[in-house]
């Protein structure tokens, strides 16, 4: 048998199939290339959805604490005064309930570090809450006083102010440190 006879085709054979194999291998990075790509964009579609996500809690977080911090005020000054506090004692009811609601929903989403700050403002928001309805009801403790409301409230309201740079440093719109 003649070697060249067969080296021939032999040789054809290769360079056939390794035409078709390179097409192949081509295809096939190619496809992978087109994967990641599409990885890559979905992963970015996920953390942009996760920061809405989290910015629309920290805004219903803000919201929520400087509508209960005004409530309580307006309660406060309304104490103050001989009239009927049916309506400003609603509004007070209706403040904690949302922040409540909010803040809720806010410990199963945001940081570490935001909702311990958040922690620390709902339990001395429920303390000045509980000043502020003993002074209404007339069960007054030793140290329920208006000016101790008036005062808790201002804590609270720089309590929320620290919050808020937390917030607005997790989101990347400010240069606040969150404690790294």
């Amino acid at each position: 048998m003649d070697v060249g006879g067969v080296a021939a085709p032999v040789v054809a054979v290769v360079g056939v199939v390794g035409t078709l194999l390179s097409a192949l291998l081509t295809q096939r990075a190619a496809d992978r290339g087109r994967r990641r790509e599409q990885e890559r964009a979905e992963e970015v579609l996920e953390r942009s959805w996760h920061a809405q996500e989290l910015r629309a809690c920290y805004v219903a977080l803000n919201t929520a604490a400087r509508q209960y911090l005004a409530a309580l005020t307006d309660q406060l000054h309304a104490l103050g005064r001989d009239e009927d506090l049916r309506a400003v004692r609603q509004r007070l009811i209706e403040a904690r309930d949302q922040y409540r609601e909010v803040y809720a929903e806010a410990q199963l989403q945001v940081p570490e570090c935001v909702l311990e700050l958040a922690g620390q403002l709902s339990h001395d928001l429920g303390a000045v809450y509980g000043m502020v309805r003993r002074l209404d009801d007339g069960v007054s403790r030793a140290e329920d006083s208006p000016s101790a409301v008036r005062e808790g409230i201002e804590i609270l309201w720089a309590r929320l102010r620290r919050i808020r740079a937390e917030m607005r440093a997790e989101l990347g719109v400010s240069r606040a440190d969150c404690g790294r």
